[in-house]
């Protein structure tokens, strides 16, 4: 692995997080080439003219909140593997980040211990969950674990709309960011306000934040 590595794209708002995960990845990967992003528009344009082997994506940036780091990377590098490592809680974002593509789900607090584990797992073209994560998926599967929240029962698009909405954005904004048109935005808002029992944005963005959906601080 050490004779292929050509560089990683590494974007995360915060100074002193970024120079961990920088400090991380060149001390298992010396000859690393590591192009930092502060911001979405950033690391898009890089992606525009870099040749990555893998991305480690925060959630919540300047430019971007909930999954749409995500989605629109995946949009602009179909092929580029994304290690998401946010601040978000595992259990409601991990799952969705792998719906949209990503190869893992990495939390903050374990990136010390884990992310190397995790950036060789995604470099090899694997994908990387922790644990918990891969036992509550499987119990899940096997009908072992209760039924979850009503937004688990979301689609992928309709749970991008929700975790927009509940910040404030304005259906005309969010059809914007997602290329999408403001009707199918409208349509999803209703689809969703029906899924969760509630009747408005308002009501929308309190559940949010009852069920750890709110975007954390990361």
């Amino acid at each position: 692995m050490r004779g292929t590595m050509k560089k990683i794209l590494l974007l995360e708002d915060h100074p002193i997080f970024r120079l961990g995960l920088r400090q991380l990845i060149a001390r298992r990967w010396p000859e690393a080439g590591i192009v930092e992003a502060a911001t979405l528009a950033e690391a898009l344009r890089a992606c525009r003219g870099g040749d990555f082997q893998a991305a480690l994506v925060d959630l919540n940036l300047p430019d971007a909140e909930g999954l749409e780091s995500v989605s629109q990377l995946r949009r602009a590098a179909p092929a580029l593997p994304l290690l998401v490592v946010s601040l978000n809680a595992e259990a409601s974002y991990a799952t969705r980040v792998l719906q949209l593509g990503a190869a893992g789900y990495l939390a903050k607090d374990r990136a010390a211990d884990e992310l190397v584990t995790a950036l060789e797992r995604v470099l090899a073209g694997g994908r990387y969950i922790t644990a918990s994560l891969a036992e509550q998926l499987a119990g899940l599967l096997t009908g072992d674990l209760p039924a979850g929240a009503p937004h688990e029962a979301l689609s992928p698009q309709e749970y991008r709309v929700m975790l927009q909405l509940a910040a404030g954005h304005r259906v005309a904004d969010i059809a914007a960011t997602m290329h999408l048109s403001p009707k199918t935005i409208t349509t999803y808002r209703a689809r969703i306000l029906d899924k969760l029992g509630v009747d408005g944005n308002v009501e929308l963005a309190r559940y949010c934040i009852r069920h750890g959906l709110d975007g954390g601080s990361a």
